[in-house]
């Protein structure tokens, strides 16, 4: 983790340091806010941040990230419907936000197709599944065989009720007819913790934190949540390669706005991010935790997002989590 880190904050630096192309600015003279619904440190914030440096640079004003983690990301949410659709504040934010969370309610919290105006996804994000480092199994085929083995036995870590990994490990108990213990966290760091002290038996963790550990000897790699396997661990396989199908969908790294944002300012606003995504700064990020890069136009970016929300409602369905 300390690795991550300090290589995290040297590209950040370097974002600094690097001059970028100028872009034409959709608020002149104005502070932009880009908020993040999850605490500071983590993957998602170091992608903003390296995001937000790149646009102060590209258009000559204040790009800053404030981060409003909380209510499975509603507090950032609801920070984002009351703002001015003026491109002064936006949100970056993962699949849980827009595909998954209004599933978990009776009554949704939010509208992901009324609330929000989708400006652009940066990359595809890939959950890794790890197990403790002392486990006595190393594939899913081995871990679904010990947990029949094992009644009631095995721990999953997760971010939290109702996130991604909480999901993904209630759909495969369910295909594989195993009951498993759900221990949820508050976060992504005290989850992956928990695997490496052996509190848990394994997580369906970030990609970039489970090749860090898993390099450090903390953790075992099983497999990969997505449509194709992680260039950084290429003898890793997909869920379906292990013998898993319907753990294909990738998760969404995008960027949104407020409901009521005009379109010729959402335009400007995507040309920059793109042009962000692609800087090297942002790219080393991206592809040395084993995202995939998109670089989508709106309209893309809100096909992608419909696929995604309907995906997910019918795997949620099938699971029957739910938040309230």
């Amino acid at each position: 983790m300390r690795r991550l880190t300090r290589f995290l904050a040297l590209t950040l630096a370097l974002v600094a340091g690097t001059p970028a192309l100028a872009l034409e600015s959709w608020a002149p003279g104005k502070t932009i806010r880009i908020l993040n619904p999850f605490p500071a440190g983590g993957t998602s914030d170091a992608i903003s941040r390296a995001i937000a440096n790149h646009l102060t640079g590209a258009l000559g004003q204040s790009v800053v990230v404030e981060n409003r983690p909380g209510g499975s990301t509603v507090i950032a949410v609801n920070e984002l419907r009351r703002s001015p659709p003026d491109g002064t504040t936006l949100m970056y934010t993962v699949t849980g936000t827009t595909s998954q969370l209004p599933h978990l309610y009776a009554k949704p919290p939010f509208d992901p197709f009324k609330d929000f105006v989708p400006l652009g996804l940066v990359a595809y994000n890939k959950l890794v599944l790890v197990a403790r480092a002392n486990a006595p199994f190393d594939t899913v085929a081995g871990l679904v065989d010990y947990a029949k083995k094992n009644p009631g036995k095995v721990n999953y870590a997760s971010f939290g009720n109702g996130s991604f990994p909480h999901i993904v490990s209630e759909a495969l108990g369910r295909q594989a007819g195993v009951q498993m213990t759900h221990i949820p966290y508050k976060g992504g760091a005290d989850a992956a913790r928990s695997v490496m002290a052996g509190e848990t038996d394994f997580l369906f963790d970030a990609s970039v934190t489970s090749i860090a550990n898993a390099a450090g000897g903390r953790v075992k790699l099983l497999a990969v949540v997505g449509p194709t396997r992680i260039p950084a661990v290429p003898d890793l396989p997909t869920m379906e390669e292990a013998g898993f199908p319907g753990f294909a969908e990738p998760g969404l790294e995008q960027m949104l706005a407020p409901p009521g944002t005009p379109a010729d300012i959402a335009d400007k606003m995507n040309a920059a991010l793109m042009q962000a995504a692609r800087s090297p700064e942002v790219r080393s990020i991206l592809e040395r935790g084993g995202f995939d890069l998109i670089f989508s136009d709106r309209k893309q970016h809100a096909e992608i997002m419909k696929k995604s929300y309907d995906y997910w409602g019918g795997v949620i369905s099938r699971t029957g989590i739910k938040l309230d």
